[in-house]
């Protein structure tokens, strides 16, 4: 999954050399950036609707220590809200800060990159980190998708589809709803149609993979 051309990365360092520097070397590898100062400018950005309506693929590069709020304060604030999955976080951290980043790398925490750090081994963790924000989107919009199929079905069709998927044929799922095999046909028809799929295996797929 590429992460597409209005992809974005965030920058959030109260050092504004490692600002200028990330953006640089960021547009240097045609890739879009934002920068921020400090943590709470970032969230409040996000909490602004211009930020809230942000939809494409992005990371974020965050310093670990910044006066305020620090790093990690915003990173459990995103993992509260659910943001962090399709915003992956990649610290950036001094050496007496790498076990509070491999702590947060186990909490959800894309990466993280000690200063100094190479500046091909970073660019290369943030279009990893752009392809996997890009797969998480991808993957949500789908589940939209399917769930907008699924409301789309009648009452009837609904209990005919949990049945197909449960694997029963169309006999006992007649028994079941109390109505005839004829009927079931019709529906199961038409929950196919309606979901787009050609079998119950695929409609179970389906199901599946927008749940997860």
């Amino acid at each position: 999954m590429e992460p597409g051309l209005d992809a974005i990365v965030f920058v959030v360092d109260d050092d504004a050399g490692v600002r200028d520097g990330l953006a640089w070397l960021l547009r240097s590898r045609r890739l879009l950036s934002e920068t921020y100062a400090s943590a709470m400018a970032f969230e409040q950005m996000l909490q602004s609707p211009q930020g809230a309506g942000k939809a494409q693929p992005c990371c974020l590069l965050l310093d670990v220590r910044m006066p305020g709020m620090s790093g990690l304060a915003l990173f459990d604030t995103l993992v509260a809200r659910g943001l962090h999955a399709a915003m992956p976080v990649i610290f950036l951290t001094g050496h007496a800060d790498v076990p509070t980043a491999v702590d947060a790398v186990k909490r959800g925490a894309f990466d993280f990159c000690e200063k100094p750090f190479s500046d091909n081994a970073l660019v290369d963790r943030v279009e990893q980190a752009l392809r996997s924000s890009a797969a998480v989107l991808a993957r949500r919009r789908a589940a939209k998708e399917v769930q907008a199929r699924v409301t789309d079905l009648t009452e009837r069709e609904r209990d005919v589809m949990r049945l197909v998927v449960e694997g029963l044929p169309n006999k006992l799922i007649a028994d079941q709803l109390d109505i005839s095999v004829r009927t079931v046909e019709v529906h199961r028809a038409r929950v196919f149609d309606k979901m787009d799929v050609r079998s119950a295996v695929e409609l179970a797929n389906l199901l599946r993979t927008a749940a997860e």
